[in-house]
């Protein structure tokens, strides 16, 4: 089967190659050999390294000849997302404008990949600077759910979730600063983690200045990938530390004891967030299944929830009506202008004081939802209230923009607070995957994947047996 390689999962790969089962080479080339097939269909990768990538393939088949120390992902091709610094390569961000800004050296997480064997074969496409829950930019051209060319395949990480459900790459890297991992990975039936803020370390030596402060405690770095097995080992290669980053914690991966509380909070939706049917039936059925694993399922709502939203939209709103803002009206595509407007006429203007009380307010809403998760470990709830929206749903006005931010609360919500996030599939619905989000206290993204597998197991899905490419 060494011709369908691209099949199998970071997993089995990384353990074939190490135990000269198969060679690297054979695992990249059929993934390259996948990319050719498809990627001039559903655009998933802006660039392909072919002849870099089976150098380094080469380079990692003789490592494992010469019995050298080997990395976890030794060997296992991935891709990276187009707003991550990949050395020698352009941080474009799906920016015309940046088309030439190569990148120096690598990203922390990136590094952490390489230095843990990983080949990279490509690059990931996204929205213009990483901003909206869809993949179009006028740079790299607009990418395809490849399960409904009319719904979106998720934003901002949507090439990554993309490349990971055709396998093109069993592993791919991706950003989350509101949902832009867990909502690709949603939308195209595969698994992705927004890991805790401060789990992963993250830089760009590309970028032009520091991130502000709020935009700093909701962005993270984290895997997608077909199987919650490998976003396990994707996190654990990913999230070595690195001076680069001070907000990098050396937080230990796996913190579950015996006798620890099995107890989850189902939450289907509270006064103003109402859940579509078949996301409803989705939590629903996962929350049997944990059952049927051991758990204990209570419906709950978390503390606040509505506020967190709100939160997320007010203060990092208003940052970016500053120099982001500027650049997105300088350098931003038709699009991701639109989008920006839309969003920011729904965010409360705040002045210095009010900003400062929205941040402190923070603090009062995550000190709440950690005794919340005092009570309910693990807390089962949308990625979002609505199926994956349809292609364009952010250039419809303000109307459309309102209801998008309602439907994507449980994203937004959890970003803001700097917590775990895995989104796991476990269905069909309205011929797009549906699927469910699991979240705990930061740094247990133990608990989430402990959880995830649980759901997993039961509901069988494979993105590469309901797809017909």
């Amino acid at each position: 089967m060494t011709n369908e390689l691209w099949r199998w999962s970071a997993q089995d790969l990384a353990k074939a190659i190490r135990n000269r089962e198969v060679s690297s080479r054979e695992a990249v080339q059929s993934c390259l050999d996948r990319a050719q097939q498809v990627n001039p269909v559903f655009n998933p990768l802006t660039e392909i390294y072919a002849d870099q990538a089976l150098r380094a393939a080469d380079a990692a088949d003789a490592a494992v000849a010469a019995k050298q120390e080997l990395g976890a992902l030794h060997g296992v091709p991935v891709t990276i997302k187009a707003n991550a610094d990949l050395a020698g390569t352009a941080t474009t961000n799906g920016v015309t404008a940046y088309r030439d800004l190569v990148a120096s050296e690598n990203n922390p997480a990136v590094d952490n990949w390489i230095k843990a064997g990983a080949v990279v074969i490509g690059r990931s496409n996204v929205p213009a600077f990483s901003w909206r829950w869809f993949t179009d930019n006028d740079l790299h051209g607009r990418t395809l759910n490849p399960f409904d060319a009319a719904r979106t395949p998720g934003g901002s990480s949507g090439g990554a979730a993309v490349a990971a459900a055709l396998g093109i790459g069993p592993l791919a890297h991706g950003s989350d600063q509101g949902g832009s991992i867990r909502y690709p990975a949603y939308a195209c039936g595969v698994a992705g983690l927004r890991p805790s803020q401060g789990r992963v370390p993250g830089y760009n030596a590309s970028q032009l200045s520091e991130r502000p402060v709020a935009s700093q405690l909701a962005a993270t770095q984290g895997p997608l990938g077909r199987t919650v097995a490998d976003l396990r080992l994707g996190l654990a290669a990913m999230s070595a530390g690195d001076s680069r980053d001070p907000w990098w914690a050396p937080a230990p991966l796996d913190q579950r004891r015996p006798g620890e509380s099995r107890r989850v909070a189902l939450f289907r939706g509270a006064a103003g967030f109402k859940a579509d049917p078949a996301v409803d039936d989705a939590l629903q059925r996962s929350a049997a299944w944990l059952e049927d694993a051991g758990y204990i399922v209570e419906e709950a709502e978390p503390p606040r929830f509505g506020e967190a939203a709100e939160l997320w939209l007010s203060v990092l709103m208003n940052e970016a009506s500053g120099s982001m803002g500027r650049e997105i009206e300088r350098a931003g595509d038709a699009a991701i202008q639109r989008a920006y407007r839309s969003m920011l006429a729904h965010a409360p203007r705040l002045d210095k004081d009010g900003f400062v009380n929205a941040m402190a307010m923070r603090t009062s809403i995550l000190r709440e939802w950690g005794l919340f998760f005092d009570r309910y470990p693990v807390l089962l709830m949308p990625v979002s209230f609505d199926l994956p929206f349809r292609v364009d749903q952010d250039q419809l006005g303000e109307d459309a923009m309102a209801d998008m931010l309602r439907a994507q609360s449980p994203l937004v919500s959890t970003a803001i607070l700097g917590l775990p996030g895995l989104s796991v599939p476990v269905g069909m619905a309205d011929g797009v995957p549906v699927g469910v989000q699991l979240a705990a206290a930061r740094f247990r993204e133990d608990l989430c994947l402990a959880a995830g597998e649980a759901v997993e197991a039961r509901a069988a899905w494979s993105v590469l047996d309901r797809l017909t490419v």
